[in-house]
């Protein structure tokens, strides 16, 4: 027997057995509910839509789904956490049985307390939604949608390399519909072998992600290998907001070399992304220009530091140019009278246009995209994207504009 073989098979004895669970209709855990430490469903559900939590301490987790069931066709959407598009639409016919698997990343607000004397705090501030949703808590939850047919799951820890998201709210896992933004979008379109996790926040800065401590807890559990996607300018151009207002000329870019250095230092893979334009049209059908200052100093910076640069504010403005004054709102959260954050539609389009990026430029990451080759001067519709809305719903916009 080879040393490698030896080493294989004792890292897969070492390895923890999968939960598994029975999700089956009229199966013990559909009948329970879920309380602190154990699993069972959340409230809110209904016969067919429903969520499932499961007691686990943080990290990245792979979650595989059997799908089917023995007399019923399925159409099945998973999302996880904050609504976290896992599978979309995953069809089964009668009797037909399939198994499909992705990575979550599950977190706690907790932070190492510091040493005595020393600065920080031991926890991330937390609005109250962010207590709401199911993000920042102690437990993995997965919500089936359309016509689920879940046969079972299994979760078991995944080591595998994470990408966090730093950014604001066109990039968070937004709470409820209608509203979405691309950062939750992506991981529907990334394999299992990379976890995706989302610290962006409604209304965030640069600087308040920093005094918020978001920053702190990113890269307290960042490794080497991990990536970082930064994407801030909504929030940061507001010279109303005089505590966390950064010029794009001179403190914009200072702010980005600390993100790139933090991430650098860990061995991590910084990217740049610029922010997605505000859908606002001129009489001649084209975007006008409220990013662009701070898109192009983000562009300088990834030239002069050898950054790789996701251009998601030229893909956004091809975007809803192709599709039009008309069309576009179609894309927008609060039935289009919204004009920076979106809805699934364009969340998804957004995420799209990210994946595309990814693939073309990030050849180390590049192997884990699965999403189709995308074109955002030829988008597809509404209706051909077709995500299932997920049960939380608010009249509330998201925080920042």
């Amino acid at each position: 027997m080879t040393l490698p073989l030896i080493l294989s098979l004792m890292a897969a004895a070492a390895a923890p057995a999968p939960l598994q669970f029975d999700l089956s209709d009229g199966s013990a855990l559909r009948r329970q509910s879920y309380r602190a430490g154990g699993h069972g469903m959340e409230p809110g559900g209904a016969a067919d839509d429903y969520l499932v939590s499961v007691a686990l301490p943080p990290g990245n987790y792979r979650v595989t789904v059997r799908l089917g069931d023995p007399v019923r066709a399925g159409d099945t959407t998973v999302k996880a956490e904050a609504r976290r598009l896992m599978l979309r639409n995953v069809a089964t016919r009668p009797g037909q049985f399939v198994e499909r698997s992705f990575i979550v990343n599950i977190r706690t607000p907790a932070l190492a307390p510091p040493p005595e004397t020393a600065p920080g705090g031991t926890q991330v501030t937390l609005s109250p939604r962010d207590r709401a949703e199911y993000t920042w808590d102690d437990k993995l939850t997965l919500e089936f949608l359309g016509q689920p047919r879940v046969a079972g799951v299994a979760i078991a820890p995944a080591d595998v390399p994470t990408l966090y998201l730093a950014g604001d709210s066109t990039v968070t896992d937004q709470f409820a519909e209608p509203a979405a933004s691309w950062g939750q979008m992506l991981p529907a379109l990334l394999d299992d072998g990379v976890a995706v996790a989302n610290h962006a926040k409604s209304g965030a800065t640069m600087k308040s992600f920093s005094t918020d401590l978001r920053m702190a807890k990113l890269f307290s559990d960042m490794k080497a290998g991990d990536w970082l996607f930064i994407q801030f300018g909504h929030n940061d151009q507001k010279r109303q907001w005089p505590q966390t207002y950064v010029d794009p000329q001179v403190t914009y870019p200072a702010w980005l070399r600390v993100y790139i250095a933090e991430a650098r230092r860990r061995g991590a893979h910084p990217v740049l992304v610029t922010s997605p334009e505000r859908r606002n049209f001129d009489a001649d059908g084209r975007i006008q220009d409220t990013l662009g200052a701070y898109a192009d100093a983000m562009r300088q910076v990834a030239r002069a530091d050898q950054v790789p640069l996701i251009d998601l504010h030229a893909d956004s403005r091809a975007l809803y140019e192709a599709l039009g004054p008309d069309v576009a709102p179609t894309a927008f959260n609060d039935g289009g009278r919204d004009r920076t954050h979106h809805n699934n539609y364009g969340a998804w389009l957004l995420a799209s246009a990210v994946a595309q990026r990814i693939r073309t430029i990030l050849p180390a990451l590049a192997p884990h995209v699965t999403a189709p080759a995308f074109d955002p001067r030829q988008p597809p519709s509404a209706a051909q994207v077709g995500i299932v809305p997920s049960l939380i719903h608010s009249d509330q916009r998201p925080a920042g504009s």
